[in-house]
């Protein structure tokens, strides 16, 4: 590398440059640069301020929920003695967190003792002899423990004798209609507290204007009163895009969504709960194995000579799940200033954008290059002495 050369780079290091205003007449690349400024200020007022609020401060909620079931039904069928059922019967547990089961179908076995009987009919506990049973084997899917006796289950069919609570329970067939399809009626009082710790807003699902006689005979709808808490079942249900007698039948899992998305700006005494409704569990009839919700418990007595009995109950039933969710916003000046940079930095861009474009696109583009770089000597900027 020559001396000249090396100091000609040298000089490159050290050169200033300005920027430079070039007007140029052209409707083509002027017509892009206002519709990209255009572009941005939409995005940025119309998505960014309008739609997402991003000038705002974000708090997510904090919630808590109770609810009250209400309703009775009465059962008279080939299935079991009638029956009055209150809330004590069909709602279980009788508290839940954030969610409550309600009863409505049923399959009992009643008067049970721990006892020796046969085995229900299947390929693995059906048998010929004593020599097909296992004194002792414990099947996790059979009824009980296998005392190592084949005895006869009926006149013509011979399965293994297990010990077990005795007789044994026969779930194959699911009572159709439901049994407690009365449940469709029932009522659900929903209590939902809620706050944004940050903003120090609490707000409570039942509104300021709601007094006890309006709660008496109020239902909600979501086009004729919205602000009801308390909800009717079948309602949901429909509201859910689902039927409640067939759901009934074998159960299922409703999902009851409260949104309490608040723009705090306007003030906590505009903030209001939304409702919707989805049923969460998979109702697709291809290949959907162990369908619905249902679980199994037990009411234990004495008899009178003290023996232990109890009667077992299949419960069918729709479970809702109340899920609360939301964030509370309020203006703050961090993210507005954060935001602010961002648009500005995106408005600086577009000038470079077109540059290129003249540059490089235009057929004109040698023209611009000349005009738009200017190299001034040292020398140039001397006065001329006389």
């Amino acid at each position: 590398m020559t001396k000249s050369a090396g100091f000609s780079c040298l000089s490159c290091v050290f050169d200033y440059e300005t920027s430079k205003t070039l007007v140029i007449p052209s409707k083509g690349i002027g017509c892009v640069f206002r519709f990209a400024q255009l572009l941005v200020l939409l995005y940025v007022v119309g998505y960014v301020c309008v739609m997402q609020k991003a000038y705002q401060e974000r708090d997510p909620v904090i919630s808590s929920v109770t609810t009250k079931v209400k309703g009775f039904a009465y059962t008279n069928t080939s299935y079991m003695e009638p029956r009055f059922w209150d809330v004590a019967d069909y709602v279980i547990p009788p508290q839940g967190e954030n969610s409550f089961f309600v009863l409505t179908n049923v399959i009992m076995t009643p008067k049970q003792i721990q006892s020796r009987c046969p085995e229900l009919p299947s390929p693995s506990t059906s048998c010929v002899d004593d020599c097909d049973c296992f004194e002792g084997h414990n099947d996790p899917r059979g009824s009980g423990i296998q005392t190592g006796l084949c005895v006869n289950y009926s006149a013509t069919v011979q399965t293994c004798e297990v010990l077990s609570w005795c007789p044994l329970e026969q779930d194959t067939m699911v009572p159709e209609p439901a049994l407690l399809n009365a449940a469709a009626d029932f009522t659900v009082l929903i209590k939902n507290s809620i706050t944004y710790p940050k903003f120090k807003v609490n707000r409570r699902n039942i509104l300021p204007h709601i007094n006890s006689s309006y709660l008496k005979k109020c239902e909600f709808n979501p086009s004729t009163d919205p602000d009801c808490p308390i909800f009717r079942l079948k309602n949901i249900a429909s509201e859910a895009g689902e039927d409640f007698q067939d759901m009934a039948v074998k159960g299922g899992i409703l999902g009851i969504f409260i949104d309490w998305s608040c723009d705090l700006d306007w003030g906590a005494h505009r903030c209001f709960p939304k409702y919707s409704f989805r049923r969460l569990d998979n109702k697709n009839p291809v290949n959907n194995v162990a369908p619905g919700y249902n679980f199994r418990f037990a009411k234990y007595y004495q008899t009178p000579d003290g023996q232990e009995s109890r009667t077992l109950i299949k419960a069918y039933g729709i479970r809702f799940d109340i899920i609360v969710f939301g964030t509370g916003g309020k203006f703050g000046i961090v993210p507005t200033i954060i935001n602010l940079g961002a648009a500005l930095t995106i408005l600086a861009l577009i000038p470079a954008v077109c540059d290129w474009i003249l540059l490089t696109c235009m057929s004109k583009r040698d023209l611009y290059k000349k005009n738009k770089v200017t190299h001034l000597n040292e020398a140039d900027s001397e006065p001329v002495s006389d």
